[in-house]
């Protein structure tokens, strides 16, 4: 960890070669873990702690994108909850029961109706996506969420 570190300051010029040397033998001399903070603390930024999601610059913008992007996931999810278990049954129905009565039609019709409203409801699933962006955003800022707040710019 700490050699990619220094590998990283060098590549970006914030070390020369000799100082990157000097650098690593200190790191493979280092004989506690307490020694090693002090060889790359001027690499290493403290002033903000990085966030998994990376909601905390995100434009109000950025936010819309994601939500829809959230949205086409949802009617991916939901065609596949319809496609595999129809599928399934209707497989099952032409190798048993080949004429008779289509009892995949039930099954098609409850997970369709799943794969409807996910479809229908874009509007409404897109801004449920985008408060639940901006809630994560404002606690990745350390900021109170209301539902009125939009996420700023």
């Amino acid at each position: 960890m700490i050699q990619q570190v220094l590998a990283d300051g060098y590549a970006d010029g914030r070390l020369d070669r000799a100082e990157y040397d000097e650098r690593s033998d200190r790191t493979v001399a280092a004989r506690t873990l307490g020694e090693l903070p002090a060889i790359v603390d001027d690499l290493v930024s403290t002033s903000l702690t990085p966030t998994r999601s990376g909601l905390a610059r995100a434009t109000a913008e950025d936010i819309h994108r994601r939500a829809v992007a959230a949205w086409r996931a949802d009617v991916r999810e939901a065609t596949i909850g319809f496609l595999v278990p129809s599928i399934i049954c209707v497989v099952i129905w032409s190798l048993v029961m080949w004429g008779g009565f289509f009892w995949p039609g039930f099954v098609m019709l409850g997970t369709g109706i799943n794969l409807v409203r996910v479809a229908v409801r874009r509007s409404e699933l897109v801004a449920s996506h985008e408060r639940r962006l901006e809630k994560k955003r404002a606690k990745e800022l350390g900021q109170p969420w209301t539902p009125n707040d939009k996420a700023s710019e």
